[in-house]
Parts: C-alpha cells; structure tokens; sequence
C-alpha cells in the first residue's frame, strides 16, 4: 500500500559510495524489481530495496525514467551533486567536441585567469599554464596529463584558489606519493601572500588545514576521518601521480579514491602517464573523475581501433602540456643488445626448458625455480642473481681474470658460482659507459629493477664513489645529495620503484643507463623524467641507453613497452611519447672488449677509488 506524500523512490549511496541503493515504497516491490534488472549486476537487497555498482548505475541512469512516479522520485544530495557533474561535464565535452558550443556552459579564456585567482594568488603562470587552468575550470571536474616538468602541482593549487574565490571549496585534500610532499609544501608557500595552513595526514587530520596530504599507502585505513573532514567543508580532491590508482576498484589505492571521490566539490586527477598498460588504466583513471561517463566514453572511443579518432574524442576530457610545449631538447634513446656468455646462455636456455645435456642432470633444480617474469630478468642480466646469497643485498663478486669452467660440475652448482667464471656483458656495458661519461665529467644515472645489482655495481663502480639509493637505504636524502654535489660522485645507482617519481635531477645529469627493464611502462617513461625535464639548458645532451640481451625476455619486454608507449602517445597525440616506443639500436661499446681490456678498467677504477 502507497502513503501519500511519501516518496515512492529514495536513491542515495551505500556506505562505501560506490554502490547506489534504491529504496521503494511499500506496494513497490514489482516496479523495484523490474527497474533493477535494466541495470548490469543490479539486484535486490531485499523486498523493497536494491543495489547496483556506482559505475552501473550511472552508465544506465536513463533507465530511471522507466519509473512509473519519477516526479516523486528523492534523491540524496551527495548522489544528486555527482550525477548532476558528471552529466553537465558529458554535456559540456560534447558541445566542444561538436564545435557547436552555444554559450551556455562556462568558457574560460587565458585573460580570465588572473581575476579567477583572486588577489591572494601571486605565482606568475606560462601560457601553457595558463591555457591549461582555463580548460579545467571550464568544467566541473577534469584530468591534467601533462608531463612532469609542466607544473601540474601549480596548476592544481590554482584551480583550488579559483574555487576558493567562488566560494565553491574551501579545504584541498591531496593523494600523492610521499616524494611529492615537498613540491606541494614549496608550491603553496611561492603561490600566495599568505600560504594556505598545510598539512600532512596524521593520526587523524588536521581540522585546521586548508591544504591536507596523504599517500596513498594511507588511504585506505583513513577513510573515515577523511569522509568526515571533506564533509565539514566544501572541499576539492587533487590525486597526484594519479597513476598509482589505476586498478580502480579493483585495486586498494583505487577503491579508497573512489570513495572519497563523491564526497568532494571538484575532483582533478594529475599524472604524466595515464594509460601505461592500455585502455583499462585510462578508464579507472576516468572513472574517479566522472564515474560512469567516464569508464563509457574510452570504451567507445577505443572500440573501433582507430586511436587517432579516439584521441580527438577524448581531447575534451583533459588537458596535457608536451615536452615540444616545453621547448625541451629532443633526444632518442637508444638500445644496445649484448650477447651472453656460453655459460650465461645454457643456464637461461634451461630456465626457459632448453635443456643441455649438462642441464638435463639438474632439470629438477631448474624446474623449482619456475619461468617467473622476473627470474628470467634477473637471468637475462647475470643469472647468479637467482642463487640465493646470504642476504638480498649481497653483491656477487666477480673473478678477473675467470677461472676456467670446471668438468664435471653441475650447470646448477656453476650457476650458483657463476662470477668466477664470466663476467655479466650487462655489468660490463654499464661500467663502459659509466667511465666514458667520467673521463668527460659528465654524471651517470644507471637503473636496475634487482638489489643485488645495484649492491654487485656498487661494488664494481667503486672508483667512481657511486650513490646508492633503494627501498633499504637508510638515507636517501644524503645518497642524493651527495651525487648532486661531490664531483668525486660520478654514477648513482636506483632502481625505479623507488626513485622513479618524485626527484629532478636534470641540472646535474644528463646520461642514464638501464641494465634492465620491467613492463611498465609508466615506471619507464617516469624515470626518463628524472633526467629530461623542464629547466634543461637549451642545447643540453641528454643520452639514454637502454641494454638488453640478445635472444631473452629482454626482447619481449622492449617489444611490449613499444607498443605500450604507441597506444599511450597516439591517444594523448603527443609524438615524443610515440619517439620513445621506437628505440635507436646501436652497438655496444663493450663489446670488443677482451679479458685484458676489463681487467685494465678494473685496475683504472681500483686506482681512482684509493687516490
């Protein structure tokens, strides 16, 4: 039985607000049940409730007019808030994808900007700065994908001060990596007469923050207090390096963002690198921006696969300043492939189930290892890697001159004593470079995804006092420190998951090798960043070496991060992003070194490291 007065449909979020329940009045049950089944996954919670997955709810919101009472239909205003964004943000991109724009939704132009701010706003702006803030304020919420060198974090404190001079939001709450802490901190003290107050999440947040900080390791266990804090103002949500979510809610970081999304005025999303494995991770990202259009508008730019009518698509939805933009130096990165060794070769060839006669004694021992992703890297560089040492961090300690190769031995027990007999040509290229760039006091950055090669590196550099940064290192800061500032530093040694964002080091080094690469292509283009962003000189030379070995993983993985980094740079239509998937393979310059030659550079490192 109906009640008059009552309305005959409560539509609100779950407590995790990424799910819509919809609630009938009593004598509604049938119509409740025939509504929720127009939705994918909906389904009742029970006689006169159901509940659909945000996403759902929204990708089909027009099956609500199918309601036979829609004129009373209540809604809850925090639900009502996000669906009226996103659907006046669809309608906007439409319009400026038409070209029929007729006014009637808010245009910003460059001249406008300065008065956005408002008078507390005194950091100066570039053009691309500029035309960039004018995009994103002529919607409700958006997507900034420039590089990192723009001045993203800028971008967004402006977009926050626009909204404080509209009385639109009052409290900032930024996700980022610890790394960026302090970028936003130095941008908020240049960026006005008086900083906003600043704060970084603790145990609880700071009520009187105007501008709050959280990684997103933290996210997830401060979800409460953060929902309460963005409640208690009109707030805006900044998610830096927004990358770090791209799993969406399939994934921790993404489902706490997800949460916290509806419950902000306006949601931006930063990240230089927004699609580094395909189309799915653009869609995430979309989808805490505007949930439901979103997710909806990349699947059907990217169905037909034709990405340069998918880039003209999306376009509307973000804005991304270039390296060109930046008026940056180009450089190509180039590619060395090195051969392995014989015994180097038949211990892969065995990892991957090519079994030697010798091999086949110690298949068993091969075969417990497993075809891992990243055992086969580790092989592909030096598989002593994979013999257990007494810690991760131990190096392996190089005979030079070689032993022989003794008879008799297993493949497995010469694996395991593996630098007694070869050298690792990946070692040996990196040193190559490393001394080369030395002679002409030029600083070397060299990325490995293992511990143990860079603590086996660490080793053989030593003559060239190399820094040494990674997950274990108990002072980053001074490690960096020291190769930006003691001449004597001439190499650091890192691997990208720990320094890969966060970190400029382009005034000091302009030469970076990779012994190894992973999959990702985000960490990838990130950790080129380091060294090739906006402060360069003009004119500077900025050399990248990537080493692979021939006929391993390494070829899979060089092959995969193009087409990573095509599909990336065509949707984004930035052709330096597209440059980077085609790497320039030259000849390593190790080559046609003899035993005689690595033990003179040996001796060279040896006699710097004692001077």
């Amino acid at each position: 039985m109906t009640v008059q007065g009552e309305p005959s449909l409560r539509i609100a979020f779950d407590v995790t607000r990424t799910r819509a329940v919809l609630r009938a009045q009593e004598g509604r049950q049938s119509d409740l049940a025939q509504l929720a089944a127009r939705f994918p996954g909906g389904g009742p919670r029970g006689p006169l409730s159901a509940e659909i997955e945000l996403e759902a709810f929204l990708v089909g919101i027009g099956e609500l007019g199918t309601w036979p009472s829609p004129e009373d239909v209540e809604w809850d205003d925090e639900l009502a808030q996000l669906v009226g964004g996103v659907l006046d943000d669809a309608d906007a991109a439409q319009r400026q994808l038409d070209g029929d724009d007729d006014g009637s939704h808010q245009t910003i132009t460059h001249e406008e900007i300065t008065g956005l701010l408002g008078a507390e706003w005194t950091a100066p702006l570039t053009d691309f700065q500029q035309r960039d803030i004018a995009r994103l304020l002529s919607l409700r919420h958006g997507a900034n994908f420039s590089v990192p060198g723009a001045g993203k974090t800028r971008v967004g404190l402006a977009v926050f001060a626009a909204m404080r001079e509209r009385g639109e939001a009052f409290r900032l709450l930024v996700v980022s990596p610890k790394s960026a802490y302090e970028s936003w901190e130095f941008e908020n003290s240049v960026c006005f007469k008086e900083p906003l107050r600043f704060g970084v999440m603790g145990s609880s947040p700071d009520a009187t923050a105007e501008v709050m900080v959280i990684n997103y390791e933290r996210l997830d266990r401060s979800l409460a207090a953060l929902a309460s804090w963005l409640r208690a103002t009109p707030s805006m949500v900044i998610l830096d390096e927004a990358h770090r979510m791209k799993l969406g809610t399939r994934g921790i970081y993404g489902s706490a963002c997800m949460a916290l999304g509806p419950l902000s005025r306006r949601r931006l999303i930063l990240t230089g690198t927004p699609a580094p494995n395909g189309a799915r991770d653009l869609e995430n990202l979309l989808s805490f921006v505007w949930p439901g259009h979103g997710r909806r508008v990349v699947t059907g730019a990217v169905a037909g696969g034709d990405l340069a009518y998918a880039s003209q698509v999306l376009r509307p939805l973000f804005t991304r300043t270039t390296k060109s933009e930046l008026g940056l130096p180009p450089f190509d990165p180039k590619i060395r492939y090195v051969d392995m060794p014989s015994l180097h070769q038949e211990i892969y060839d065995a990892l991957v189930g090519r079994y030697s006669a010798r091999a086949e004694a110690a298949r068993d021992d091969f075969d417990a290892l497993g075809k891992a992703m990243l055992r086969l890297l580790m092989a592909a560089t030096s598989p002593a890697l994979l013999a257990e040492g007494t810690s991760r961090y131990e190096p392996l300690t190089y005979q030079v001159p070689p032993l022989d190769v003794p008879h008799g031995d297993s493949l497995y027990t010469l694996m395991r004593d593996l630098p007694s007999y070869e050298l690792s040509p990946k070692y040996q290229e990196a040193l190559s470079i490393v001394a080369a760039n030395a002679e002409q006091g030029r600083k070397t950055l060299v990325w490995t995804t293992f511990v143990r090669s860079l603590s086996t590196m660490e080793r053989m550099f030593a003559g060239y006092q190399p820094a040494v940064v990674h997950g274990g290192t108990p002072d980053r800061a001074e490690e960096i420190r020291r190769f930006r500032e003691d001449p004597d530093c001439s190499v650091l040694l890192s691997n990208p998951a720990t320094l890969g964002e966060g970190i400029s080091l382009h005034h000091v080094c302009h030469d970076a090798v990779y012994v190894d690469r992973d999959f990702m292509a985000g960490r990838f283009l990130q950790s080129l960043d380091r060294i090739h962003r906006l402060g360069l000189a003009p004119g500077t030379e900025t050399n990248v070496t990537v080493l692979a070995s021939r006929g391993t993983v390494d070829e899979v993985v060089a092959l995969r991060l193009e087409e990573k980094l095509e599909f990336m740079g065509r949707i984004l239509d930035d052709p330096s992003v597209q440059q980077l998937a085609d790497l320039q393979e030259e000849a390593p310059v190790a080559g046609g070194m003899d035993m005689a030659d690595v033990r003179a550079l040996l001796r060279h490192v040896d006699a710097v490291a004692t001077r």
